[in-house]
């Protein structure tokens, strides 16, 4: 044990203590000649390391954007790799084992091999010269003996060469489906007692309702413990949520169309995106790019600006396919490498509807059932050449074909706004056409006539908006229309609270003004938790508590409450009774967080609780209510002496993903703060039922906010730095902007893209 710490420890101290790089230092290690180009490029950087590439030819462009993506996140992307393939224990040693073997099941690159096959011209040579990029970086570092990044070698982690295939398994990570983050506490609810149990059957309709009957953006004209938590990093890792709202110039005091980009991704550092901005003759654009892949997914051209936000579209299904006879399904074989320990061979079963999922130790089902997964994440598509035609889009007509045939995961809300003055919204994606419906078990039989996934349609038949009434669209992971006419489009959408609070904020704002939209980027008001706070109010002075003295246990708490906006600022004290008192309540109504007959997992998703806990708590009897609402507020009371604000409570935690290993995980700690916002505020700061010290795990990480009227008037943020480099003085620096609410402005016009990117340097064959 000591000789392995020492191996972990030794190679890996430049990690737990880097050494301050300046912006200088990092760029020389930037390689400028002999380079693999046809024609020599001008690279322009910012102070904050933010590149602007201007190449002669498409083809330098992409793979300019390789050395750009090696160069800033080499460290990252590969850790990304690795997570992709299903390769932790190469890196955390047999602790990842079982995390591994799901991963190695699930299979993000199962496919990849064919879908490279099937990319049509322009994506695949777009591709190739990206990975060219990406690996004459690494052969240069290589070449000269590095710097590697300095968690290369605490991870153990060896350069290897890149392929187009890995590039697109990246980007099937980046689709993984918020779905399975829903059936993990499903699953574990069917598994407990069988699809025929009444408590089953009743959770099953709950989930529908609580996450289907919600508003939509415009009408039919317009199991495990460790499962949840890979999956919620896998989720983190997606792009799971996020807001989005475009203006038109009706309503804009510039008299131009704005629009606001605010994704959720998970918290961390380096941060899910990177800044960057580029010109050859088919693309001009700035705007955020997920690391590791090839195109700016958020961001804004000279003639359009777009943005997007999780569909929650229903892409997989699952499967029982144990009446299959054995001869059905086919195995691979997978060597799982592990570090400090011996290796692995795995068998993955893979039935005709997909891999067998129930393989895994982490994924709970019924004696007898064998259950296979059915993604379109698996099929060939082409997102890449899909993002590529929306870069390159003029107009709403256009950016909508970008998706139309080729788009499949993960299905995205996709707003638009134009130099012309005209927005919209798009349905990116591929959906099956169900002959079933909204179905009533979340198990399909194999076999099943009406559970066959019989054809399908994407974004050139899905609905879409164009300049509607209203004068404004907004978007929030809510219901994306009323009808289809088509296909169920998903079943598990978000609550309707931050939909309406963006709706609600831009009219109340008209005119709307750039400020506006980036005072809304920061908003932490929970309308739903307002209404819930109210409720269990109205519920204690039913019951008698309002009639207490003043200075009785839980009459501070209540005091509180009473009348609070759910707003969560970082001084308020309201949050913290309300927290406080929500968790109180949930775990007396549901049965606690432990044993076998407790319902509180899956019952503390936030649409259950805002549509069923104040119903569910009235069904008791009123002494048991009053019981209830006593201890609640009592114990809020008492959190309310360690926590006397929800900032001393809710924290800002910044780490990079190395943080949450143990032993070493304090060293990658980098900041603490106390932070409003909550779990589905326009600002998210996503947590769990909380009593106790927490930091947010999930949310509002990025900003975009652009003017269509000035190609110049863009401005984003990132919650880190561009840098992944540790020690880098641009790790983390933008950091303080967004806390304070500040922006980078990267302009398009070639006079102020020179006068903002003023670091140059030009890149030879």
């Amino acid at each position: 044990m000591v000789a392995a710490a020492a191996m972990l420890i030794l190679p890996g101290c430049a990690a737990l203590d880097p050494k301050p790089v300046a912006v200088d230092k990092r760029l020389q290690t930037f390689p400028v000649n002999g380079l693999d180009l046809e024609r020599p490029v001008v690279l322009r950087w910012t102070d904050e390391q933010v590149p602007f590439i201007e190449a002669d030819t498409d083809r330098d462009l992409a793979y300019t954007l390789g050395l750009v993506h090696a160069h800033l996140r080499l460290g990252q992307i590969n850790l990304m790799k690795r997570v992709a393939q299903g390769r932790l224990s190469e890196m955390g040693g047999p602790v990842a084992g079982d995390i591994d073997r799901a991963l190695r099941i699930l299979g993000f690159g199962r496919g990849a091999t064919e879908t490279a096959a099937a990319l049509p011209p322009e994506s695949r040579q777009w591709v190739n010269a990206f990975v060219k990029g990406l690996n004459d970086y690494q052969d240069r570092l290589a070449a000269s003996r590095g710097p590697w990044p300095p968690e290369f070698a605490l991870l153990g982690i060896r350069a290897e060469p890149w392929t187009v295939e890995d590039v697109l398994t990246i980007g099937r990570l980046a689709g993984t489906d918020i779905n399975w983050l829903a059936w993990a506490g499903l699953l574990r609810e069917r598994s407990r007692n069988g699809p025929d149990d009444a408590g089953w059957k009743t959770a099953w309709t709950r989930a529908i309702e609580a996450g289907h009957g919600n508003a939509a953006s415009f009408g039919p004209n317009e199991t495990h413990a460790r499962l949840e938590k890979l999956l919620a990093d896998l989720a983190g890792l997606s792009r799971t949520g996020s807001n989005s709202v475009a203006v038109s110039p009706a309503l804009s005091d510039t008299g131009s169309a704005l629009i606001a980009n605010d994704p959720h991704l998970g918290m961390s550092l380096p941060n899910f995106w990177l800044l960057a901005g580029m010109r050859s003759p088919s693309y001009h654009a700035v705007g955020l790019m997920p690391p590791g892949l090839p195109f700016v997914a958020v961001g804004r051209n000279p003639g359009l600006a777009w943005g997007g936000t999780n569909m929650r579209a229903l892409s997989s299904q699952l499967y029982d396919v144990s009446s299959l006879p054995e001869s059905a399904f086919r195995t691979e074989t997978h060597t799982i490498r592990t570090r400090f320990w011996f290796d692995r061979t795995v068998t993955v079963r893979i039935s005709p509807y997909g891999p067998v999922m129930s393989d895994s130790d982490l994924i709970p089902s019924r004696p007898g059932e064998v259950l296979a997964l059915r993604w379109l994440g698996h099929q060939p598509s082409d997102e890449i050449g899909a993002m590529l035609a929306a870069m390159r889009a003029g107009n709403g007509t256009e950016f909508r074909a970008a998706f139309a045939e080729r788009y499949s995961v993960s299905a995205q809300n996709m707003l638009w706004a134009d130099r012309a003055g005209h927005i919209g919204q798009v349905l990116a994606a591929r959906l099956p056409v169900r002959p079933d419906g909204i179905p009533d078990d979340m198990i399909s039989s194999a076999g099943d006539p009406q559970a066959e996934w019989t054809a399908y349609v994407d974004a050139g038949s899905l609905p879409a908006a164009v300049d509607p009434a209203e004068g404004f669209i907004a978007s929030a992971n809510n219901r994306p229309t009323t009808t289809t006419g088509l296909v169920p489009i998903g079943l598990f959408f978000s609550t309707d609270e931050r939909v309406e609070r963006l709706q609600a904020v831009v009219r109340a704002s008209t005119p709307v003004s750039i400020d506006d939209l980036k005072r809304l980027q920061q908003d932490v008001t929970s309308p739903a938790s307002a209404k819930l706070a109210a409720a269990l109010v109205r519920t204690a002075r039913v019951v008698g508590l309002g009639d207490r003295p003043a200075e009785a246990p839980g009459q501070r708490s209540l005091a509180l409450i009473d009348g609070w906006q759910g707003v969560y600022d970082a001084d308020a004290a309201a949050p913290v009774a309300f927290e406080q008192l929500l968790k109180t309540v949930a775990t007396a109504v549901y049965g606690g967080s432990d044993g076998a007959d407790s319902r509180l997992g899956f019952a503390s998703n936030w649409t259950q609780l805002t549509r069923y806990l104040i119903d569910d708590l009235a069904a008791l009897p009123p002494a048991e209510q009053a019981r209830i609402l006593s201890d609640g507020l009592a114990a809020a009371d008492e959190t309310l002496n360690s926590f006397p604000s929800w900032g001393t409570m809710h924290r800002l935690r910044l780490g990079h993903l190395m943080g949450q290993a143990p032993v070493i995980g304090s060293f990658f700690t980098y900041g603490d703060w106390p932070v409003g916002g909550s779990r589905e505020t326009p600002m998210k700061t996503a947590h769990d039922l909380v009593d106790d010290l927490h930091s947010a795990r999930y949310g509002a990480q990025s900003r975009h906010v652009s003017d269509l009227g000035d190609p110049d008037a863009n401005w984003f943020v990132l919650l880190g730095g561009q840098d992944g480099w540790l020690g880098s003085t641009t790790f983390m620096d933008q950091a303080s902007l967004w806390r304070s609410g500040e922006y980078l402005k990267l302009p398009l016009t070639d006079a102020a893209v020179k006068q903002r990117f003023g670091r140059v340097m030009t890149l030879t064959p």
